[in-house]
């Protein structure tokens, strides 16, 4: 008899083990699980956020102003027009005092300079040509000053020559 009970005990002990080796087993794959999930998730906050010129909402908020520094009719309608479909927010187009201007400039208005900066970036405009004058009189972000180079900017290029 004490034979059938070690073999019952042995039987229960083997059915206790496979059924907690089970539970450890099915507990790894849901960590697993729940760790692809939370990379996941992460990973696609992350290549979400990229800056993307004509779908940011950021870029909706920035308020430029056209100037036409150059003299040539109807440059700056083709730059509004190019700035407005990336985007920006064109509030103000005009003439500049001279149109003796040889280089386009971009003016930051106020201390965002990156605004001033991811206008210069869509039309092709070099880093140098970007500047600050904080003025708060001012109520908008960015002041473009089309100069004589407007063939060089990517706006421009084909549409005028």
């Amino acid at each position: 008899m004490k034979g059938i009970n070690i073999s019952n005990n042995k039987k229960k002990n083997f059915s206790k083990s496979l059924t907690f080796n089970a539970s450890i087993i099915i507990l790894i794959f849901i960590n697993i699980y729940l760790g692809y999930s939370l990379t996941k998730t992460i990973a696609g906050y992350y290549s979400d956020n990229q800056y993307e010129p004509s779908k940011d909402s950021t870029v909706s908020k920035i308020q430029v102003e056209v100037l036409n520094g150059c003299g040539k009719s109807g440059v700056a309608d083709k730059l509004t027009d190019y700035l407005r479909a990336k985007g920006f927010d064109v509030v103000r187009l005009g003439n500049y005092r001279s149109f003796e201007i040889e280089n386009s400039i971009v003016i930051s208005r106020n201390e965002k300079i990156q605004n001033a900066e991811k206008v210069a970036a869509v039309v092709g405009l070099n880093h140098e040509n970007v500047i600050q004058q904080v003025n708060p009189e001012y109520l908008l972000d960015v002041t473009f000053i089309l100069g004589k180079d407007y063939k060089n900017l990517i706006p421009l290029q084909k549409r005028l020559n």
